[in-house]
């Protein structure tokens, strides 16, 4: 692939993955005014934000088998126009339950932009080649969660928060303009899976893979872990410590250059150090981030005694997320589709079903947050040393 098409892929494809971030993080800044405005509780507000990771998990655990059955740009044009539509609904949601339900609409239509597009970069490149595509792709994708709640900060100084879902509405426009005449088919027919049974084949073969499974569960969790950061910081800074959405915004984009960090730190490191290695030091310093934000909450550091540990977790969040695609996807090439759709399905749906605790257990402290953080790596590392088992994990070639 000339170098000119791989930049414009890097472009494309990032920019399709980062529909996700986008439609996560943009309508942060907007939790407390949308509890205001529809009048409900702070939980009701945060399950919007369940009710969308939910809808993640269930799109990517239908597009990814489609795609791998029928190639990869039609799952993509529809989900992304099924995405433009919910977010056109959300936006003249003035009902909690209707604004939840539309938010599980547009996370399914966001669900294919994100397996679709790492399916088609299995289909194009492996290897080493495979890692720095992932990493080209992640940096462009890292800027979202950067921009997104900066953005979304700003749009609330022109528009009330319904406005937020017609910017999602047309980004995604953009996106699959750009899908349709910049993107070519990935998946010729002849690798295509063909039958119900193919699909069933694909799970019964990834389902048997120890690592394949493991991974799953710690590519979960870690994530259930920043869901349990991003459910609870617009309460924690904008109520506990007066920050204006705008703030929160600013602040919120300078933690996300954590994850951009770690990730493109990570994806250079994984040509020296096995990718499960820097899985293992990773795990532990998110745990030891965790614990120093409950230790200086506890004696009164305030501010800084929570920014602080919480930029280095989300450093070390950063750090597991190319090492968890490439162990799930490099030894299922034949079936990335499924394979990523699997990894989705299990990052968005236990980071859905878990973030509402952290409202449950209250936002009147980082405490819960953190404590909910530790409990969700540490099961991590039981997947990692379990079932996993590092030393047993073939390197990369």
């Amino acid at each position: 692939m000339p170098r000119r098409q791989k930049i414009t892929y890097v472009l494309i494809l990032g920019a399709l993955t980062a529909l996700g971030p986008f439609t996560i993080d943009l309508y942060l800044p907007a939790f407390p005014a949308i509890q205001r405005d529809l009048g409900v509780g702070q939980a009701a507000v945060q399950l919007t934000l369940t009710g969308t990771t939910v809808g993640f998990a269930l799109g990517q655990l239908f597009v990814g088998p489609l795609s791998d059955k029928v190639g990869r740009k039609a799952p993509l044009i529809c989900a992304t126009a099924l995405h433009i539509l919910a977010s056109l609904g959300a936006s003249f949601s003035h009902d909690i339950v209707l604004l939840g339900v539309f938010r599980v609409l547009m996370g399914i239509g966001a669900a294919g932009s994100g397996v679709v597009s790492m399916a088609m970069v299995r289909d194009l490149f492996s290897g080493f080649a495979m890692v720095r595509m992932f990493a080209a792709m992640a940096l462009v994708n890292g800027l979202a969660p950067v921009l997104a709640p900066v953005i979304g900060s700003q749009l609330l100084l022109l528009t009330a928060w319904p406005g937020i879902f017609d910017f999602l509405a047309g980004y995604g426009a953009l996106v699959m303009v750009a899908c349709l005449f910049l993107v070519r088919e990935t998946l010729p027919p002849e690798k295509r899976s063909t039958g119900g049974t193919g699909v069933l084949a694909n799970y019964r073969i990834l389902f048997r893979d120890r690592i394949f499974v493991g991974i799953l569960v710690m590519a979960g969790m870690n994530f259930a872990g920043l869901f349990a950061y991003l459910s609870a910081s617009p309460f924690l800074f904008e109520k506990l410590y007066g920050f204006t959405p705008q703030q929160y915004g600013l602040l919120f984009g300078i933690n996300s250059l954590g994850i951009v960090a770690g990730v493109q730190t990570s994806s250079r490191l994984i040509r020296r150090v096995g990718p499960q290695w820097i899985l293992a030091v990773a795990t532990v310093g998110q745990v030891l981030a965790a614990l120093a934000i409950i230790i200086t909450t506890l004696a009164g550091g305030g501010l800084p005694g929570l920014a602080i540990p919480l930029w280095f977790y989300i450093l070390c969040t950063g750090f597991c997320f190319p090492c968890n695609q490439v162990l799930a996807l490099v030894p299922h090439g034949e079936r990335a589709g499924t394979a990523a759709s699997l990894l989705g399905v299990s990052t968005f749906l236990t980071a859905g079903l878990l973030s509402p605790v952290v409202g449950l257990l209250g936002t009147g402290s980082a405490v819960p947050m953190a404590g909910v953080m530790i409990s969700c790596i540490g099961v991590g590392i039981l997947s990692l040393w379990l079932v996993v088992r590092p030393r047993t994990v073939p390197p990369l070639a």
